[in-house]
């Protein structure tokens, strides 16, 4: 029989024109043979979505909704309430703050579970909603029993061989002897360590993060741009498995008080990856955080960075101009070096002369001159550059314009013959421009100079193997600016393929501003970046916003992951 909650929640529906009121009048009839709810009923129907019961329900109860696909929770709120109770109501404790523990439900208006999780927990409990095949997802990802969850890094350690792995870098050292509980050159430490590394390049990861803690080692790995956990190593593995990282990164084992930088290269499938290694004193322990650089995952292809073939054609028309100066800006981890890379890759001939100064050298391409800057011996951006315009160059890419000297040395070259490419940290195109103008560059000569400026951010793609279409709320339409209600939204129900987050892989957003003569007597009137950004619009440019719409529309990425990443134009 329904309750009075589940029968205000089907007149706010039919209020809503979500259903109708017979199919009510039906779904009431239903609920009374059945031990169901009422939002469960309807859905079997295929009269109401999940999101659209979720989102009456959140109004009807003035309660949040939340994608727990979205969040990473810490370990401590996880034991905040038994596995066994989890599994009972079919809830996941998603923060705790102080006594107070937020939680998700399926019906937070079910307040027996609320009072018992009051009581159990000794706290003030704070529901949210969220879909419940999301909860089933989150506990299937975080309270399954031990035998019932994947791969462990003790069976990945049975399994691992020490021949699995080649290590390419010589290893070695007077502090190789350093007394430990489980000595760092120990078969088993090699395995553990062989077997972190090899599952992050299988999955994909572009981080390790290995981060000490009071009572445990916690092991994430960046996928897709999220750091997710993953099982991690016992807590007395900890010592050894930093040190043998440390050995292999050729750092000194013995500092343990100072910040430390390495890399180490190794062999796996017949393929080399990179690994950048830095360590940190943090209160117990060294965190070490690895980058990842696997040559096979880089994308030099402009089709498959997510640029449309219009913005090919505008891309490679500037880079393939003689000389001039192409500008990359967007934040850490955006994907510019892959977009620079790109570039040259498509422009690199047998009869051009290309330079680059990176800091460091992440990938190495076949044919380019790369240097890698070391400011600790004077060898730095501006010194790099000064150098390879006597070394007969055509083009030349500098890894970061970062002081007016080198952007002064940058502009010089872009005037007198040469192709620069380069990156700024700003962010969007238009404001590229005042950055540099406020390093104290000349804004005649930036206008001089300037032929294009890309900016990009990257969303997470969604998972081609459980793609299902949804309808976001009105909310989200209204903030993402698609009104029509024609237009299909996807997402991912998530499945083995992408770990149960929906999304596989990464797509980028571009903005891509192409000076021109009005665009110039606009930078050496130095007007304001949103005046830029208007003019830069009515010359057909394409705002990173506009960017995600057409990714959305096209069923690429979804309404969060755009919002995520960018801001509306209006906004700016």
């Amino acid at each position: 029989m329904a309750t009075n909650m589940e029968r205000k929640l089907g007149e706010l529906l039919v209020k809503d024109n979500i259903i109708t009121r017979e199919e009510l009048e039906e779904a009431l009839g239903k609920r009374t043979e059945s031990n169901e709810s009422l939002g469960h009923i309807l859905m079997e129907m295929g009269v109401a979505s999940e999101w659209e019961i979720a989102a009456a329900l959140g109004k009807q109860l003035n309660v949040p909704f939340i994608t727990l696909s979205q969040y990473e929770i810490e370990r401590d709120v996880l034991e905040s309430i038994p596995r066994d109770i989890v599994m009972k109501y079919k809830i996941v404790p998603v923060d705790r703050t102080g006594d107070t523990l937020t939680v998700a439900l399926p019906d937070p208006s079910n307040i027996f579970i609320l009072d018992e999780l009051r009581l159990l927990t000794k706290s003030q409990i704070v529901p949210v909603i969220s879909f419940e095949t999301d909860i089933e997802k989150a506990i299937g990802r975080y309270f399954k029993a031990p035998e019932e969850k994947g791969m462990k890094l003790e069976d990945m350690m049975t399994e691992m061989k020490e021949s699995d792995m080649e290590i390419l870098q010589q290893e070695g050292g007077e502090d190789e002897e350093m007394d430990l509980n489980i000595q760092i050159n120990d078969a088993p430490v090699i395995r553990l360590v062989n077997a972190i590394i090899a599952e992050a390049i299988r999955m994909k990861a572009s981080d390790i993060h290995i981060e000490p803690y009071e009572k445990e080692l916690r092991l994430r790995y960046r996928l897709d741009g999220v750091l997710m956990a993953q099982s991690s190593p016992s807590k007395s593995w900890q010592n050894a498995i930093i040190s043998r990282l440390k050995i292999l990164s050729e750092m000194d084992i013995a500092e343990k008080r100072l910040p430390q930088d390495g890399r180490f290269r190794v062999r796996m499938d017949g393929k080399d990856v990179d690994f950048r290694v830095n360590t940190v004193p943090v209160p117990h322990g060294e965190k070490v955080v690895i980058r990842i650089l696997d040559q096979g995952n880089l994308m030099l292809d402009l089709t498959r960075l997510g640029l449309t073939l219009e913005e090919i054609d505008k891309f490679n028309r500037e880079i393939n101009k003689p000389w001039g100066m192409c500008l990359v800006t967007g934040p850490t981890g955006s994907g510019k070096s892959t977009t620079l890379y790109s570039a040259l890759s498509t422009i690199n001939t047998p009869t051009i002369n290309i330079c680059t100064a990176e800091d460091p050298v992440e990938y190495q391409l076949p044919g380019i001159n790369q240097v890698a800057v070391n400011e600790k011996i004077g060898l730095t951006f501006a010194t790099a550059l000064r150098a390879f315009l006597r070394q007969d160059p055509d083009v030349i890419m500098v890894g970061e314009i970062r002081d007016l000297e080198t952007a002064e040395i940058s502009i010089k070259a872009a005037l007198t013959g040469h192709l620069v490419f380069s990156t700024l940290h700003t962010n969007d195109a238009s404001s590229s421009i005042s950055r540099m103008v406020n390093m104290g560059v000349e804004p005649f000569l930036v206008a001089a100079s300037l032929n294009m400026i890309v900016a990009q951010r990257l969303v997470r793609r969604v998972c081609a193997s459980c793609k299902e279409t949804y309808e976001p709320t009105p909310e989200q339409r209204k903030a993402i600016g698609i009104e029509d209600p024609k237009v299909v939204f996807s997402r991912g129900a998530g499945c083995d393929i992408c770990g149960d987050r929906g999304y596989k892989g990464r797509v980028a957003l571009y903005e891509i501003l192409v000076n021109s003569d009005r665009l110039r007597d606009s930078i050496i009137a130095n007007v304001p970046p949103t005046h830029l950004k208007r003019e830069a619009i009515l010359q057909g440019m394409t705002t990173l916003r506009m960017s995600g719409v057409r990714k959305i529309k096209d069923g690429v990425t979804t309404v969060e992951e755009v919002l995520s990443a960018t801001v509306s134009d209006s906004d700016e």
